[in-house]
């Protein structure tokens, strides 16, 4: 074989194998980035799920309208798991292996994430700023994980003690949902509330779409609790709230950024009053003080005739993150050109309060900070600064 022939056969090699290169980022296109998202839009908190799909859209939408990423568009698939940890794996197999996303971004539900997540890293697909506040999204570390929310265990762990004592309470119970989410709360509650001395005088737990709570709010109320630390989300925070209204019980109550939602008050009505719940972004309203945040609430609302959810803003929040990363990544995206990009990322401060985040090879959750919020005349007001643990 001459020189030329070997010459020719030699670039023609190196240009399949750049065809090969290019080809081999599932999820990337020249003109696409696939995103993928589960949500619960049928289960026991599709309240939380529905809004947050949209939230995700309305930034995927603004990003196109931008002319999309390096000029590629996201397409963003979406599934229902209902809330339940199978369809979880059903739906992440549909994502990971059908639809070939480069990343999930804001998959919603605890237990639905740690039954995902095997499915997702098998393809080295990435598991992004899901909507859970679980140690697990972070812990114990991978490279294919990042999350933004400081932990329910360390929004409880912080909030639950200081509030014990502004309140001069003299005795703690726990009500959770027994599941990986109620465990981070009960344990988080627990942790805080030893800091000063402080030990659980009754712990009772409910499985995940109870309805009836009743006896465990007798339990707690037999046991003079004061002070209550609830591991519940919507509806069961509602239902015990209202058990305990209903039987004149009326201790101090704190939930996790779980239960942080306009839905709260909006299904609870006046019974709601007094709730106070942990939290990192604001809840928009349509009204609110902030002009960037009425002039966000207004726009979500004009595009989707529904009023925007905190859970609406975790969603935009998460997808921003990505392109903002992204963006950094190059036009040349991978996994491994994504991870270095966000290895070195800070977010800062945005329009809803949320604390600034950063993200290095050993940090792959953005913040340890939250606030406090409580439910006064309908609405939630926010009632201390950001602090940790």
């Amino acid at each position: 074989m001459n020189r030329p022939t070997l010459r020719t056969v030699a670039m023609a090699a190196t240009l399949a194998l750049a065809g090969l290169s290019a080809q081999a980022q599932q999820g990337v296109s020249k003109d696409t980035i696939t995103l993928g998202t589960i949500q619960d839009l049928s289960g026991p908190v599709a309240g939380l799920g529905k809004p947050a799909r949209l939230g995700l859209q309305l930034r995927v939408d603004e990003i196109n309208e931008q002319g999309g990423i390096h000029g590629r568009k996201i397409v963003l698939k979406v599934e229902d798991s209902g809330y339940d940890p199978k369809r979880a794996v059903l739906a992440a197999q549909k994502l990971v292996n059908q639809d070939k996303i480069f990343m999930m971004v804001g998959h919603i539900g605890t237990a639905q994430n740690m039954a995902a997540m095997p499915v997702q890293f098998s393809k080295n697909v990435a598991n992004f700023f899901p909507l859970t506040a679980a140690r697990e999204m972070y812990e114990p570390a991978h490279k294919l994980k990042f999350a933004s929310l400081t932990t329910y265990y360390e929004q409880l762990q912080t909030h639950a003690p200081k509030l014990f004592k502004e309140k001069g309470a003299k005795k703690a119970c726990a009500i959770y949902q027994d599941d990986e989410y109620g465990l981070e709360v009960l344990r988080g509650g627990e942790a805080g509330l030893k800091s000063i001395g402080v030990e659980y005088a009754e712990k009772t737990s409910f499985k995940r779409g109870a309805t009836d709570f009743s006896s465990q709010v007798a339990k707690m109320k037999a046991a003079g609790c004061d002070f209550v630390v609830m591991g519940t989300i919507i509806r069961e925070t509602i239902g015990t709230i209202g058990e305990m209204r209903k039987t004149g019980f009326n201790p101090t109550l704190i939930g996790s950024a779980a239960s942080y939602t306009e839905m709260i008050h909006k299904l609870g009505g006046k019974a709601m009053d007094g709730y106070y719940a942990t939290m990192t972004a604001q809840q928009p309203y349509l009204d609110d003080a902030s002009q960037p945040i009425r002039f966000w609430a207004n726009k979500f609302k004009t595009k989707f005739g529904e009023d925007p959810s905190v859970l609406s803003v975790y969603g935009y929040n998460a997808i921003d993150a990505f392109i903002i990363a992204a963006q950094k990544a190059g036009p040349n995206l991978t996994v491994d050109s994504f991870i270095k990009a966000m290895e070195t990322m800070t977010i800062p401060v945005d329009i809803f309060g949320s604390p600034e985040q950063t993200f290095s090879a050993t940090k792959r959750l953005g913040s340890h900070y939250s606030r406090l919020s409580q439910i006064q005349d309908g609405r939630w007001k926010v009632v201390s600064d950001h602090a940790k643990p």
